[in-house]
């Protein structure tokens, strides 16, 4: 576990530097995107909020070891979310809507679930750490309650929900 990021309950969310990178790359991969390591203390490509969260430009996302992994992957679920014209134009921020954004959060979960060592369980938890606010009061009850149109935009455009 990464305890650089502070101290309190972000620090024990899981960083990319606490899994395998070939099975984030894999995973990443499979969906047409590219993961890209950014040494410790450079800054970070494409980044939205700051270092350490992760950052997107068209099919890249880059991190470094103390990036969230549930920063990953909600980076790198805006860009499966796009379809390809739009991908490639993407640079730092991707979101234009709030369906949009509620399926990359819905998604993210579910690829979680596909990545060795993380898992769906393990990601809303870190999320609830890190600070996403549902109005259920934790990002497991929205996803297993209130995320029915996350799930049926996602479904609408071929994506995974399982």
């Amino acid at each position: 576990m990464n305890d650089s990021l502070s101290n309190g309950p972000a620090a024990t969310v899981l960083c990319v530097g606490d899994i395998a990178w070939a099975d984030a790359a894999d995973l990443l991969a499979r969906h047409g995107l590219r993961l890209n390591h950014v040494p410790a203390g450079e800054k970070i490509p494409g980044s939205y909020w700051g270092e350490p969260e992760a950052g997107i430009i068209a099919c890249d996302v880059y991190v470094r070891d103390d990036t969230p992994v549930h920063s990953m992957l909600h980076e790198a679920c805006h860009l499966i979310v796009l379809p390809p014209e739009r991908r490639a134009q993407v640079h730092t921020d991707a979101t234009d809507s709030v369906p949009e954004e509620d399926a990359t959060c819905y998604l993210q979960i579910v690829l979680a679930g596909q990545l060795p060592g993380v898992g769906s369980a393990r990601l809303m938890a870190d999320m609830d750490a890190w600070g996403y606010t549902y109005r259920l009061g934790s990002t497991k009850a929205w996803f297993e309650q209130d995320a029915e149109d996350a799930k049926a935009w996602l479904i609408e455009r071929g994506l995974p929900v399982a």
